[in-house]
């Protein structure tokens, strides 16, 4: 007899799980890494941010902690400092009780949550991403509930560069009450975000075509180094009058990949339906997975409420956004030095740790198989497998996979 779940079809592989596997069983010494979302340092490693190593002997050594259950919203201090960071001090959304957070499992947790929430409770039935998006996006929403997912156009491949009047000829056509997945900064995975003129002519359609936002924020401070300069397209919709969802993520900004500490915030035009949407979120994650974990909520919280901590984090997201744009600077001088055919200024006009760079599924293939150079079928790269010792060698790989194959 065979077993009951031999109907169990294969799945598809997950490519930058694949790539990663590839790369690590691959003995080549000159091996490069362009495709791991994670910060590395200069010599290639991962980096445990020294303000988390503090804060975490502290936690260590604090015997009135414990391991008792949060509650189903989380962890109240983190969330309300995680809300007030995205929004500002001096948010009038958070003084007049119409703006709150709730703690969830990272970036990809808070979409979910989110995402039951508007389709289950809210009755939302449409939602569009950016043409391309995070990958993980579509399968969130899909298994969130939403069956009708559509795109709207954001990348101009020929132009390498935001294609706005794509994106906003599609927001305009998109249906009344169509959830509308936006980047609040450092766009995955092409690096290219909207201006902030741009960002107000599409608030500009939005609104009238009473269009929902829900921002993806899993950069804040890792793109610029700067966290109101980050967070800039959130406040900006807020002081529209939106009423908005932003899933916040804490993997890059602290470092705290495989704790997943996440956020959702949530902005209403008055407070009155903040009870009964808490009372609903509650139901939804006690179905899920009941309650989050403690350990980097209490990270973040103890950074973001102690002055010396906060000032210390501060310094740390700069020099991880900084390094990442010297390395952007790096590869794109040696691109231009070996004349490297087309045009580069794009990899310096892009932000944050990712980067479209326009090389098509050929010379990727030619890339990983000649160069050992690993990255994702899109032409996508991570920055931060790039370092003083390698980008060098990277760029000689761009230049033959540009000047060999078409």
């Amino acid at each position: 007899m065979s077993s009951r779940f031999s109907c169990v079809e294969e799945a598809p592989p997950v490519e930058i799980f694949a790539l990663s596997k590839a790369y690590k069983e691959d003995p080549f010494p000159q091996k490069v890494d362009l495709g791991i979302g994670a910060y590395r340092t200069n010599e290639g490693k991962p980096w445990v941010l020294p303000v988390v190593r503090k804060v975490e002997q502290q936690i260590a050594t604090d015997v009135t902690l414990n391991h008792e259950y949060l509650s189903q919203l989380g962890h109240e201090e983190f969330s309300k400092s995680a809300t007030k960071m995205l929004l500002g001090d001096g948010s009038p959304a958070l003084a007049e009780g119409r703006g709150f957070g709730v703690q969830c499992l990272s970036g990809t947790g808070s979409l979910r949550v989110g995402a039951e929430f508007l389709i289950h409770c809210a009755k939302f039935k449409t939602y569009y991403m950016s043409a391309p998006t995070w990958p993980n996006h579509r399968l969130v929403f899909k298994n969130a509930g939403f069956q009708d997912g559509r795109s709207y156009r954001y990348w101009d491949a020929a132009n390498r560069k935001l294609d706005l009047d794509g994106m906003l000829e599609d927001l305009k056509n998109a249906p009344e009450d169509s959830v509308i997945i936006l980047h609040a900064c450092a766009h995955n995975p092409t690096g290219i975000d909207p201006t902030e003129d741009q960002w107000k002519q599409i608030a500009d359609v939005m609104e009238q075509r009473k269009l929902f936002p829900f921002f993806d924020c899993a950069y804040q401070g890792f793109a610029s180094g700067n966290l109101e300069n980050d967070s800039w397209a959130v406040r900006y919709f807020v002081s529209r009058g939106f009423e908005l969802l932003c899933a916040q993520s804490f993997a890059k900004n602290f470092g705290l990949y495989n704790e997943r500490i996440g956020n959702l915030t949530l902005v209403f035009k008055d407070s009155s339906p903040v009870k009964n949407v808490r009372a609903q979120i509650t139901l939804l994650v006690r179905g899920n997975y009941s309650n989050p974990p403690v350990h980097g909520a209490r990270i973040v919280s103890k950074v973001l409420n102690d002055a010396t901590f906060y000032e210390e984090w501060q310094s740390h997201i700069k020099e991880m956004s900084g390094r990442i744009k010297e390395m952007r600077q790096a590869l794109r001088s040696k691109l231009e030095e070996l004349g490297t055919p087309g045009t580069w200024e794009h990899i310096t006009n892009q932000i944050g740790m990712f980067s479209y760079t326009g090389l098509n599924q050929p010379q990727v293939q030619y890339l990983v198989e000649k160069f050992h150079v690993y990255l994702p079928k899109s032409g996508r790269i991570s920055i931060c497998g790039l370092n003083t010792n390698n980008v060098e060698y990277v760029a000689k790989a761009f230049y033959e996979a540009v000047s060999n194959v078409s």
